[in-house]
């Protein structure tokens, strides 16, 4: 009857129709989303603090891990 590749466009135009309403503000949200991923990228490639991968090392005190409650009642 129908072969894979006439399945897929037919599913191809029913979806276009369907979401003719839908394909502007789609693209629109995809555009954003790629100009915002683009500029994450470039701070992560030029060292900015909002890329930094490093933590800064601070010295200070030492404090040591609390015990853990082994009896939930207690809590």
């Amino acid at each position: 009857m129908f072969g894979l590749s006439e399945l897929a466009i037919l599913l191809i135009v029913v979806v276009a129709v369907l979401a003719a309403k839908k394909l502007p503000e789609l693209s629109r949200s995809a555009g954003k989303s790629a100009r915002i991923l683009k500029a994450e990228k470039n701070a992560v490639d030029d060292g900015s603090p909002e890329g930094q991968t490093n933590p800064e090392v601070i010295q200070g005190e030492v404090v040591a891990p609390r015990p853990q409650n082994d009896d939930p009642a207690r809590s």
